[in-house]
């Protein structure tokens, strides 16, 4: 193992608060009532219904088809009768049509779900298909399908898969307790991987403050001479793409590329977990870990959560709210989404449920930008956000443009530093919309 003292310019150093949760296993939550299925719960097309009301379906059943090939199937996380097919609140803040389910209580498993061979049995192309079918979206949070990644165009060749254990988002530990508990499921997804984009090395990336899971992670791949373990230095946004990218390899994604462009593609080591599951027993993403944490809740946990189990469900399971609750977000506090309702459901991209209390919520009023460059130090994409800012809260967005908007990774360090309390990143998010609709139009 190398520590790696080198890291990428910029990040931020917040307040991790991880020890709420660090130490706790990971607990079945409880088999939900209802489900709340979204047809779109990834980057890409949503899904197409391929059942109707009344239909009695069971657990890994597939429900929904994907929509093209940046788009990946949903399947039911429980056995009952779908009772609707309709517009719900989804995470990220929108309306999107979902499945609901009624559970009957017997949590019957589909008869498709079955194990599908060893991976030595398995030729690349039936990995990715298999990956497919499950339904596997990058488990992270940005929830890019997971096939798309292992399809690279054939002039790209990959040489090392990166299995992110970073989790540098504060509060969260569901990657941690993964790479702990599930560690030999981590190594067999990532060996997947690896075998699916024909990759000569894997290494995986833990921030330094992990130790048990780093030792848990070097025990297991001391039997894989061409697989790895790198410590890297703790600070936000270390487990970002393309910083653990240049943490790790040395390589710089180029603006506007991706990273097959240097030879590497990245997955999280909950998305090689669930991998892992998919083949060796046939059951897709119908469960994952998620971190309920903060202040504002009763009993911090680390839960293994059915798919489309509505979030009052699983606040109710860890004791209920601490007083009134000032914030409930989707996610970290860095990258998350806040919620206006508890009655959406959790998705393949919620790594976490934070509560923060009514005096961690408040939010000062912004000031006039004071011109101190805090925002470009901290930027981890070597940009000027001030000025990126600025042109968005004027509509001048070509301008933005210019200003290399789009290279924008949304990590939140500007908005983080700002003394003036600028909504930065706000801003800049607004920005992008704007430029990715004009280009649509062209």
């Amino acid at each position: 193992m190398l520590l790696k003292t080198a890291t990428f310019k910029g990040g931020v150093h917040p307040e991790y608060n991880k020890e709420l949760t660090a130490s706790k296993s990971i607990r079945k939550a409880n088999l939900p009532e209802l489900v709340i299925i979204p047809l779109q719960q990834h980057t890409g097309a949503p899904c197409k219904p391929l059942v109707k009301t009344g239909d009695e379906v069971k657990a890994g059943q597939k429900i929904g088809e994907a929509g093209g090939f940046v788009s990946v199937p949903v399947h039911s996380s429980i056995s009952g009768k779908v009772i609707g097919i309709e517009m719900r609140p989804h995470p990220n803040g929108q309306q999107t049509l979902a499945i609901i389910i009624e559970s009957d209580g017997s949590d019957v498993i589909d008869s498709s779900v079955q194990s599908k061979n060893d991976i030595n049995n398995l030729t690349s192309q039936q990995i990715i298909d298999i990956i497919k079918e499950a339904g596997i979206a990058g488990l992270g949070g940005a929830a890019f399908p997971t096939h798309v990644k292992l399809s690279p165009p054939p002039d790209k060749k990959i040489e090392i898969v990166i299995i992110n254990g970073a989790e540098c988002e504060p509060y969260l530990t569901c990657d941690h307790r993964v790479m702990i508990e599930k560690t030999d499921e981590v190594i067999y997804g990532a060996r997947a991987i690896m075998k699916a984009l024909n990759a000569s090395k894997c290494v995986i990336g833990i921030e330094s403050n992990k130790p048990d899971a780093i030792a848990a992670m070097l025990k297991a791949v001391s039997d894989y001479p061409n697989m790895d373990v790198i410590a890297l230095k703790t600070k936000y946004p270390q487990g970002a793409e393309k910083q653990l990218i240049k943490a790790i390899t040395g390589k710089e994604v180029p603006s506007g590329g991706l990273p097959a462009d240097v030879g590497v593609v990245v997955d999280n080591v909950s998305t090689a977990a669930a991998i892992a599951s998919a083949i060796k027993t046939g059951m897709p993403l119908i469960e994952r870990v998620i971190t309920v944490t903060g202040k504002g809740i009763k009993e911090p946990s680390n839960l293994m959560v059915r798919i489309g189990t509505p979030f009052h469900d699983i606040i109710n399971q860890c004791g209920g709210f601490v007083g009134k609750p000032g914030k409930v977000i989707m996610g970290g506090p860095m990258m998350g989404i806040a919620q206006y309702t508890l009655d959406v459901p959790v998705i393949k991209g919620t790594s976490g449920i934070l509560i923060l209390t009514e005096q961690e919520a408040q939010q000062p009023e912004p000031e006039v930008c004071i011109r101190c460059a805090r925002c470009v130090d901290v930027c981890p994409m070597n940009l000027l956000p001030l000025y990126i800012s600025r042109y968005s809260l004027a509509n001048m967005f070509d301008k933005a443009e210019e200003y290399n908007a789009m290279d924008c990774i949304e990590c939140g360090c500007c908005s983080f530093e700002c003394p003036a309390k600028r909504p930065l990143v706000e801003s800049i998010r607004l920005a992008k919309r704007a430029i990715v609709a004009k280009r649509r139009k062209a």
